[in-house]
């Protein structure tokens, strides 16, 4: 198998298709966010509400009316903290800055510190994996603590 070379232009492209699928997915756009993100078959989300992590994104017409419902008026913006590229795949390490309705709550500061990984797959990309948490500002050890006791 040939060694994948990723560009710096590679990279930036996919920070700015990761920008513009974010803010579609916030304002409830999922037909937007799903034309510019593919999820790998081996997909694993470590969602930023906690819990057991989730394999596989579910592509049903209920979880995807779901979605849509759960965002609304999403504005955001994506720094770039960090990448790494090695061989097909890139890591991205961002801070969403965003600003929404979710979860049916009044539009509030909904930024994210976030991890993707990105896999080359033929000439576009797929998503591997994407792990978020809102601790954005620093907290208290005490409150890290609280919040891992649940």
């Amino acid at each position: 198998m040939a060694q994948t070379t990723i560009t710096d232009e590679d990279i930036a492209d996919l920070v700015r298709r990761v920008a513009t699928a974010n803010a579609a997915l916030m304002r409830g756009d999922i037909d937007g966010y799903r034309a510019l993100t593919k999820h790998a078959p081996d997909y694993t989300l470590m969602a930023p509400f906690g819990g057991t992590p989730t394999r596989g994104f579910d592509t049903s017409s209920e979880r995807l009316a779901a979605l849509a419902r759960f965002f609304r008026t999403g504005e955001t913006e994506v720094e770039l903290v960090q990448a790494y590229a090695s061989g097909a795949m890139v890591v991205l390490v961002i801070i969403e800055r965003q600003r929404a309705e979710v979860g049916g709550l009044p539009a509030q500061d909904w930024s994210l510190r976030v991890t993707l990984v990105w896999r080359r797959d033929g000439a576009d990309w797929e998503l591997v994996h994407r792990h978020a948490d809102p601790i954005v500002r620093s907290i208290s050890v005490e409150r890290a603590a609280a919040i891992a006791r649940g």
